[in-house]
């Protein structure tokens, strides 16, 4: 089953340098040991534009975030595990890695 990892940030998007060391070595190990599908970081929400294109018309573009809010979403893994429990084990150690807090959610 493949699960996101979504990384939360309050601060600074940009990862120190330990920080990106100790995410390069826990990707190598989802790609050794399996797990690894995807993964990105992700630019500022100031940087982001939403778009809304129901009910057919024009589309709007706003832009900024979809929503104001002190913590954001600065990065993500896609990961596959055999079932949560082991798609939270290496959640943790995604969020010790990059030093922020993480969310799981399963794919439909």
């Amino acid at each position: 089953m493949q699960y996101l990892v979504s990384v939360l940030c309050e601060g600074p998007v940009t990862a120190t340098e330990e920080e990106e060391a100790a995410i390069d070595v826990f990707n190598d190990k989802l790609i050794a040991d399996g797990h690894w599908v995807f993964a990105g970081g992700l630019g500022e929400p100031v940087n982001a534009t939403v778009i809304d294109h129901r009910g057919g018309g024009e589309p709007i573009f706003t832009d900024g975030p979809y929503v104001e809010s002190k913590e954001f979403l600065v990065g993500f893994w896609v990961i596959e595990a055999a079932d949560l429990d082991v798609a939270l084990k290496l959640a943790a150690e995604g969020s010790r890695a990059c030093n922020r807090r993480v969310e799981v959610r399963p794919f439909l």
